[in-house]
Formats: structure tokens, sequence, C-alpha cells
């Protein structure tokens, strides 16, 4: 999803204070109902999710309301880093937990809770630092009061005030004092030159969690968690728009375990004691299809008809005068292919619901929070107000958990309605990679005229694909003129200076649920648009990195990456005797990365040897973090570029499991190292920015070593 604007700063309209529930202490929160002061606020009922972002204990525990998802990103760390470093308290002290839905927790640029668009530490960075600093001066406060001095005398240092004299009191001391004082009007944030916390690698609060067990994702919810939990495994249709027909359950009856069978909006669930014996329901389990309205595309044939497509132009997404083409001293034409990827995320979608007459609680992985629990009310049957949706850590989900249809929450929603049991509704690996919404299938033909001195003088460029903006909430702001912005972003917005550049759009319609995937639109754009420059580099006998300079001179920061890039990986000096290297550099989320790849083919397949990577994304706030998201997010890019493809023959997807979605294996994994660009007044994106760049990285070097061009995914030699 793309980055809208930056976070606002924050005032004291925004801020609320209240008393911890029940340790006491101190509680910052914002637009908090009824006014702006809370004194001694006794116990919110249960039904009524915590509104604080950050609670001080009386024994100087720190707990940071993560409003965001984490899913492997890291933001239970950096966003925690946000509020110690204003705080000044011991960091050793700091926990962080994941924030239930709420509207306090919304996102302060689409305005409803959600994490994507690599934008959680962008449109926090401002809000969670103003938490901190305001927690700071009220503790000060505090203590200048008990003191009888002034608080400008007074100061904070690793969890602790000090004044005049030698004088010092913890954070848990003051606490309960602090939260009785009035909020201050406004506050002072940090110089960047004064940051102890921000900027420094810091080793993640999740971590211990996630290596020893104890860590708590969805799949983890069990029946010590809810007395009497179910689990239900579902029958979905075989093709997408297919319904229910005429269910025989004669040989699911009587199996040890089972419960229930349920028929629900979009196929039929078993319900049993426990995973297995429902999956094994399932199996037994007799479904006619009605496939009248069902999707029968063919991937061969949905090709077919892009490619015809593509030989026209369509609706305007950039305007330019093509006209030099025609003349152009050498001309480059080329179609590029990007297929259907599932997101495959580690952990299946799961969804556990406890729905009662008046109430609903889920415990799920939701990078949608808002939607999700409006979703499951109107499911439900019940208010948003009366769905208590708690937040779970996630194992993955690369936009598959950020659906506007919330299908696999209303499906659980649905189960539970019916079965009148607390259900947690698993899919198995099977079930993810079937069970629909799809990046895009793509189809790129680009035809660039080059003048005798070897510059570019029109880029025609037609892109054929679905939308995945119509339909949802984003489509009003996201879609001008029939063009859906994700579908051309980093076509129609390059930063290369390209004179005479017309880009247009077809958007299909083909039946397959289709979703943004890590990335969103770059992920098949920045492939067609970094091969192509180099294709056109090599047509006028130009070293492609030199041919990529001509045209970035009013993007200082893009040639910054590029020129970085380059000098890491020893760009121009001679290459070992078979191995061919390339780069690739694009600018998304606010960020720019540049990747140089060195491979070598091995028994006619592809291998990496090794990757360096740069990227440019502003003030960093954890170094760590940044190193692992570009790391994560180039073995993303790898397994899409050397195996990720979903195809359809007659309407059913051929793809499984990952013996045939194959992702990166650990023996396949390249050498890397990854360059971060100083400097920056606030952070932009990371989780994302490193994926576009991959495959045409390694497109390019392939050509470097065998002279082919590879232009369409997944490669094949």
């Amino acid at each position: 999803m793309k980055q809208l604007a930056r976070a606002k700063p924050i005032t004291r309209r925004s801020f609320l204070k209240a008393s911890a529930a029940t340790t006491g202490g101190l509680v910052i929160g914002f637009n908090l109902p009824a006014g702006n002061r809370l004194a001694n606020a006794q116990p919110a009922p249960a039904a009524v999710p915590p509104n604080a972002y950050l609670r001080i204990a009386r024994d100087g525990a720190v707990t940071v309301q993560v409003k965001h998802l984490e899913f492997g990103q890291g933001v239970m760390t950096s966003l925690p880093m946000l509020v110690a470093e204003e705080l000044g308290c011991d960091w050793s002290k700091v926990r962080a937990e994941l924030a239930p839905a709420a509207p306090v927790y919304a996102h302060t640029m689409f305005g409803m809770q959600m994490t994507g668009g690599s934008s959680s530490v962008v449109n926090s960075y401002t809000q969670m630092r103003t938490v901190g600093a305001m927690a700071r001066e009220m503790l000060i406060s505090a203590a200048a009061a008990q003191w009888k001095v002034e608080a400008a005398q007074c100061r904070v240092e690793n969890g602790q005030v000090l004044g005049p004299g030698g004088r010092k009191a913890g954070f848990g001391e003051l606490a309960d004092a602090a939260n009785a004082l009035k909020a201050p009007d406004k506050v002072t944030l940090k110089d960047a030159k004064d940051f102890r916390i921000i900027g420094k690698p810091t080793r993640r609060i999740d971590a211990p969690g996630k290596v020893n067990g104890t860590a708590k994702f969805g799949l983890d919810i069990t029946p010590k968690t809810i007395p009497n939990l179910h689990t239900a495994v579902v029958k979905h249709p075989p093709m997408f728009g297919a319904r229910v027909a005429k269910i025989d359950a004669t040989k699911v009856k009587g199996l040890p375990g089972v419960t229930h069978v349920v028929q629900i909006s979009n196929g039929v669930a078993v319900v049993a004691k426990n995973f297995w014996a429902a999956k094994k329901g399932r199996d037994l389990l007799e479904v006619t299809w009605n496939l009248d309205a069902a999707s029968k595309a063919n991937s061969p044939d949905l090709k077919k008809s892009y490619r015809e497509l593509a030989q026209k132009p369509g609706l305007i997404a950039k305007a330019g005068n093509i006209d030099a083409i025609k003349g152009a001293a050498k001309n480059v034409t080329a179609e590029y292919e990007a297929p259907f990827l599932a997101h495959a995320p580690m952990e299946p979608l799961n969804c556990t619901v406890n729905l009662k007459a008046d109430s609903c609680e889920i415990w799920v992985g939701s990078q949608f929070q808002t939607v999700d629990q409006a979703a499951a009310a109107k499911a439900a049957g019940l208010k948003p107000e009366q769905v208590k949706l708690n937040t779970m850590i996630a194992g993955g989900g690369f936009g598959r958990r950020a659906n506007p249809a919330a299908d696999y929450i209303i499906e659980a929603v649905e189960i539970a309605k019916e079965a009148k049991v607390p259900v947690k509704t698993v899919w198995t690996r099977e079930d993810d990679i079937r069970g629909g919404y799809y990046r895009p299938m793509y189809v790129h033909k680009v035809e660039a005229g080059l003048d005798a001195a070897g510059r570019i003088v029109g880029w025609d460029h037609t892109i054929v694909g679905q939308s995945i903006i119509a339909g949802t909430t984003f489509e009003p702001f996201m879609v001008k003129d029939g063009v859906d912005a994700t579908s051309v972003e980093g076509v129609a917005d390059t930063p290369y200076d390209i004179p005479g550049m017309r880009a247009t759009l077809h958007t299909t319609k083909d039946g397959v649920p289709a979703l943004w995937w890590r990335s969103v639109g770059h992920t098949h754009t920045a492939f067609v648009m970094e091969t192509m420059m180099d294709e056109l580099a090599k047509a006028a006998g130009k070293d492609p990195v030199g041919f990529r300079r001509e045209y970035l001179g009013k993007h200082p920061r893009v040639l910054n990456v590029l020129n970085l890039a380059a000098e890491k990986a020893g760009w121009g000096k001679p290459m070992p005797k078979g191995v061919g290297r390339g780069i690739a550099v694009h600018e998304s989320f606010g960020s720019v990365c540049a990747h140089v790849a060195d491979v070598v083919l091995e028994k006619g397949a592809i291998r990496v040897l090794r990757v360096v990577s740069v990227i440019d994304c502003g003030l960093v706030v954890n170094p760590l973090t940044v190193t692992a998201q570009i790391e994560s997010a180039t073995v993303y890019g790898l397994s899409a570029a050397l195996y990720g493809q979903v195809t359809l023959k007659n309407g059913e997807v051929e793809q499984s499991n990952f013996h045939d979605y194959p992702v990166l294996r650990m023996n396949e994994m390249p050498k890397m190292e990854v360059h971060i660009v100083p400097g920056g007044k606030e952070p932009t994106g990371v989780g994302e920015p490193g994926t576009p760049p991959v495959a045409p990285a390694v497109a390019n070097a392939v050509f470097a070593l065998t002279g082919k061009r590879l232009r369409e995914m997944p490669f094949k030699i």
C-alpha cells in the first residue's frame, strides 16, 4: 500500500492520562473520551480495550502498547525504542504488548488501525516519541513537587529523575504522583544529535520468546486459553466463484472427535475436538459444487489475452510524446511477464472466535484490525464495540492478513455462530496457497528508442493486469480515471528523467481474487524498468551503471544509492570465470534500495552467490531491524524470481505446498552485505523496498554471464 503522508505533530489535545487499572502508576494515551484528565480512574469494564500507549508501573516496568501487527518486521522493538528515547527509561525494563483493535490505535496516515505500506515506524515516529516526552515531563514535575524545587533543575537518566543535591527517584516511585498531575500543554522532543537509543543496534524484545517457544502466535491458542475450544477446517470451493450445491457427510458422522459439519458462505466446515480429527473429517466430506458462476480460467489463455491487449495502448497513466521512437537510431522492444503469486507466510491463516449472545472475542494476527473487527461484528450480528479483537503475533503476512474482504475472519465467525462453541479455524498450507487472493499476473510491453549518441528519445510502456484496489475502500483516492495507481507505480513515477515517456494501463477482470503482495505494484514494475534499462544500456554500448547515471540528475538520493552499491560490490572489476554480475536500483515507499547480484549456473539452474545491498530509508531507528528487513526482502524476492508462480488449469490452482510452490532454502541463501545510508531527518519505509530490485539484479547478472535476456518470471535458463 502506498505511503500517503507524513505523520503530523501531536498536540496537547491528542493526549490524556489515567491511572493504571491494576498496577497503579502512569498511563499515557491518545484521543480518549471524557476530556483530557482522568484522575484515579477505576478499572475499565472488561469489554473496553485499554486505551493507553504507555504504562509505567510502580515497580518501574515500562510497557508500550504497539498498535501495529508484529509479524517479523520488528515493530515490537522499534516503537518502544521511540518511546524510551524521549522517556529516558532503563531499556532493560521496557516491555511491549500488541494493542487490541480500538479507534485509539488508528494509523496516523490511513485513519484506521492497520499495518502496511512499510509505514509503521514512519507514522509512529513523532507520535510515540511524544508519548515518551509527555510521560518524562510529568515524572519530572512530580519529582520537583516532592523535592520543592524547580522542574528545570531536574532531569531524567536511565529510569530515574535526578535533582539538585544528589536527589533521585525511580520512575516507579513517581508514577502515581505523576498520574495526578495535569498533562503538559506541549513537550520538546530531543535533537537527533542527543539520541542514545534511536539509531543504536538494539536486540529485539520479542526474540527470546520466539526462540524459547513462549511467544504466542494465533495458532498457539488452546483449550487452556479458552475452555471447550474446538478446531475447524474448511473445505473450500475448487474454483473461485463456485458454491455449495450438496453435502454428503455420511463418512464423517461418527468419526471420533468430530462434533459439527456446518455450511458457511464459502464452503463447508468440519468442527472437531482437535485439528487432526477436523482435517480427517474434511478429507472424508463429500461436497457437490455449483460451478455456474465459477471462474474457468487457464493460465495459458490468460497470458495470450494479456499479450494481445499489450499490443495496443490502454488508459493513460503517464502522458508523453512518443513520436521520436519512430525515427530513432535504434529501437528496443521487449515483453515481460510476471505470474500470479501466493503470499505463503510460514504461519498459515487462522482465527479463533469465542462468540456469545451479546459479545464476541477474537484472537488473530490481523494487519487490518479496524476492518476485521467491523467484518466480524457484521457476521456475528453485533456492533463493532461488542467485538474484542486481540492482536496476536503472526508468522508472516506479506499483505495476506490485510484483506479488505476479511475472508478468513468472516469464515471463522460464521463457523462459531453455527457451531455454537468456541472455535479456532485453521487453514492448512494447501488451503493457504489454493485459497485465493494473489498478487495479480501482469504483462508489460515496452518500446524505446535511442539516438545516435545512445540517449533515450522515447519510451512507450503498456501494462496489463488486474486491479487490487478496485472494489475496496481505497478505490476513491487510489483509482483515478480508471487507472489503479498501484498497477503503474514504479513506472508512471519513475525517478529516471526519460524524455518522451508514455505509460498506459489495461485493467483486466479474470475472476481470480487479487490482493497486494509485499511491495505491491513495485514487485513487477521494478523488474521491467530495471531490466529494460539494462537492455538499453547494452544497445547504447554503455556500462549499465553509467547509463543509469545519465537519467538520475534530478534524483540525487537514487543516484547516491546506485553509486554506493556499485562501489561496495566492486562494480567494474574483472569477474571470476563463470560468474555474472548485475545491478538494479528502485525507489518505493519513500526509500531507495539497490542490489548487486553475483550469479553462476549450476546444472543449468541459476544460483545466486552474493547480494550487496544499499538502503536509504531516512533516519534509522534500529539498524539491526533494517538489516534484517533487507535480508528478508531479498530472500522473498529471490523466491519469487527463481521459483514463484501460481498457475490455473480449468479454474483450479495447480500448486498446493512448498514442494510445488518452492521458496528459497537455507542452502541456497547467498552471502549478503547490507549497507545503510546514514542521515535523514525522519524514517522512510523499510519492510518492502528491498524486494523490488532483487529480480532485475539477478536477471541482469544472468545476461552478463550468458547473453540471454530473462523477461519472464520465474526465471528459466
